[in-house]
């Protein structure tokens, strides 16, 4: 019988995503959005792959989703991700209405906690799913950049 998948699970892949990113000289951050226990979409960011600063991860994923389920609407989804998603992020994901959102490191400096931005009233949180896993990879990386210069 198979196992049900729980959010660590699907956090993992979302690293996945980050770790692609990372090879791609992005900064690793990865995302997966799921629908019925499916990963509907997968994304990391592009920011310097396609010179654009709105090429999150998340903002990726929603599009992807949004694609894959032919509707603007994620209510039934839950996206994961492996840092806690910017104000620009969270606005997205207020329109998406998805119905929750799970994220790994969290960013005091520019994550939508700090920033007071109002997710949709319907949209559930849960922080801190392979918390260090997702920071050590963030962090390893920067820290190369810093080195390189």
């Amino acid at each position: 019988m198979l196992q049900p998948k729980d959010d660590t699970y699907f956090m993992q892949k979302a690293y996945e995503e980050a770790e692609v990113a990372y090879t791609k000289n992005e900064v690793p951050i990865g995302a997966v959005i799921v629908c019925k226990n499916k990963i509907i979409a997968r994304a990391h960011n592009l920011t310097e792959t396609l010179n654009d600063v709105t090429a999150h991860a998340e903002m990726q994923a929603f599009t992807s989703a949004a694609d894959y389920l032919g509707g603007k609407y994620l209510k039934d989804c839950t996206l994961y991700v492996t840092l806690e998603p910017c104000q620009m992020c969270a606005g997205a994901s207020y329109w998406t209405q998805i119905g929750k959102i799970v994220y790994g490191a969290s960013d005091t400096q520019r994550g939508f906690v700090h920033y007071k931005t109002v997710l949709h009233p319907k949209t559930k949180i849960v922080k801190g799913v392979l918390q260090e896993k997702c920071s050590k990879l963030i962090t390893k990386f920067f820290i190369e950049k810093r080195n390189l210069n």
